[in-house]
């Protein structure tokens, strides 16, 4: 004891760091929040602390490399003593992560706990939700897996129909026009790094908030805030009803933390790890790719829209969610803090999870697409077929050996992931098409890597075959003009 007291004194004396921490252990806390409803913002540090342990001890082994990454995580669990534990108590330390952190911001929300003067400490609290949810994402897509594949392309359909920085979003995400060897090592440098780097400075910058404005009271119904007035009656309470943090409040943080951890271990042991499913391949329609839990909800409202309603649905809900978070604390800073006095806010909370809950338990039932039961060996109608040349032909069969089927109809024959292509010549020009097969868009993935130079020219050539015979096919109209001024040009 004497030698450990001697290398602490001798520590302090050169970082001076003992009096700022006793300081942060004992700052006073009103005694009503002592209280097991307090808990959740130290669980979701917790959480992150235990997060960042397993992370790295993943990384030892992950191989963040289109090639390898599948064959890694295989390596995980079945390979390494243990790996499959620690990769399950990652990914299950995400989802407690997450739950923990949208619990924590349901709780400041009726406890009012983002009133005057906590705005900024709110808006913090907003963005470290949206970079947590950000964590949560990135680590499903380093399992590159079926449904991370899958899942990135939607994520990436929803980040092109952006106006004007769309394109340029798609690019920044996926390192290229399709998914690749740079897409993964993006996300991953998105996972390991930038995310979490920013996790930690807003995480610093909310407990310096905490620290420095106060944990906020009970909120006892007629108990009024006023900017006027609150930091005086809020130091008068803390004078007369506060209690050090250390010892006297922490020890519920302690257990509650402790919980949480052996709750994880517990899920990890019996549930497992999640994945890998099947390698990515876009060729293979089969699969029914579901993202994690958490966006689930998501996966279904795509699901039921109508395709006229997905853009603006999904480009103007969100940006007006996160503004209404932003300057809550601006419109109703003062004011009852109680939620028995606050039924709109409580209205509020009920409608979106009974929402959310609707839309993830249909997420459970909900195909991708009205009809996904497609053949893909179901043999294209014989009109599509008739009087084509041996290049169209030749497309044809791409089209059934790639398993368009699945995902497109001809003549309402085969799925409906996709829009029907018995006029897609009218709609997509040659550039279009081939820009669509080899990049992607909308639903689809990119299959650029799947397809062949002649399998490319081909299936376009079959493709711009599919249109009404009265009609002529889509063209470029800047080529159209050129084309039409050299036949004009004297010679």
């Amino acid at each position: 004891m004497r030698l450990i007291q001697k290398v602490g004194e001798w520590l302090d004396l050169r970082l001076q760091l003992g009096a700022p921490i006793r300081e942060t252990a004992g700052h006073p806390v009103p005694r009503e929040t002592a209280s097991w409803f307090y808990v959740f913002g130290s669980a979701a540090l917790t959480c992150f602390m235990f997060q960042i342990v397993t992370g790295i001890l993943l990384a030892l082994i992950y191989v963040p490399s289109a090639g390898e990454a599948w064959n890694s995580l295989q390596t995980l669990n079945h390979g390494v003593s243990l790996g499959w534990f620690i990769r399950a108590l990652h990914g299950w330390g995400s989802n407690f992560m997450v739950a923990i952190v949208l619990i924590h911001m349901v709780q400041v929300f009726l406890f009012g706990a983002y009133k005057f003067p906590r705005e900024l400490t709110w808006i913090v609290g907003v963005f470290l939700l949206l970079v947590t949810l950000g964590m949560a994402f990135t680590g499903q897509v380093l399992r590159f897996d079926q449904d991370a594949y899958w899942g990135l392309g939607i994520g990436a359909s929803i980040a092109s129909r952006v106006p004007i920085i769309g394109p340029w979003a798609v690019n920044l995400m996926l390192g290229g026009p399709i998914i690749a060897g740079a897409t993964l090592s993006r996300f991953f440098a998105l996972h390991v790094f930038v995310i979490p780097g920013l996790l930690i400075a807003f995480v610093g910058v909310h407990l310096l908030l905490v620290l420095k404005l106060g944990i906020n009271e009970w909120p006892m119904p007629g108990r009024i805030v006023r900017r006027a007035t609150y930091m005086q009656e809020y130091r008068e309470l803390t004078h007369k009803q506060g209690i050090p943090f250390v010892p006297e409040a922490v020890w519920k943080d302690i257990l509650f933390s402790g919980f949480i951890l052996f709750a994880i271990a517990v899920c990890a042991v019996h549930f497992g790890p999640f994945g890998p499913s099947g390698q990515p391949d876009p060729t293979i329609i089969q699969t029914a790719p579901r993202p994690d839990f958490f966006f689930l909800w998501l996966y279904a409202l795509l699901s039921f829209l109508p395709p006229s309603a997905e853009t603006p649905i999904l480009l103007i809900g969100p940006a007006v969610g996160l503004i209404v978070l932003l300057v809550l604390p601006f419109v109703a800073g003062e004011g009852e803090k109680s939620w028995r006095r606050r039924p709109i806010a409580v209205l509020t909370i009920l409608l979106v999870a009974v929402g959310l809950g609707s839309l993830t338990h249909l997420a459970e039932h909900t195909p991708w697409s009205p009809v996904m039961d497609a053949w893909s060996s179901q043999p294209i109608p014989s009109e599509f077929l008739h009087g084509r040349t041996a290049l169209e032909r030749h497309g044809a069969l791409v089209f059934q050996a790639k398993q368009c089927h699945n995902c497109h109809s001809l003549d309402d024959k085969g799925g409906q992931r996709g829009p029907a292509l018995d006029r897609v010549a009218l709609r997509l020009t040659e550039d279009q098409l081939i820009r669509q097969v080899i990049q992607g868009g909308g639903n689809m993935p990119a299959y650029g890597k799947n397809l062949s130079p002649a399998e490319t020219t081909a299936l376009v050539a079959f493709l711009e075959t599919l249109h009404p015979a009265n009609q002529k096919p889509a063209r470029n109209a800047s080529q159209a003009v050129t084309l039409g001024a050299s036949e004009v040009s004297p010679r």
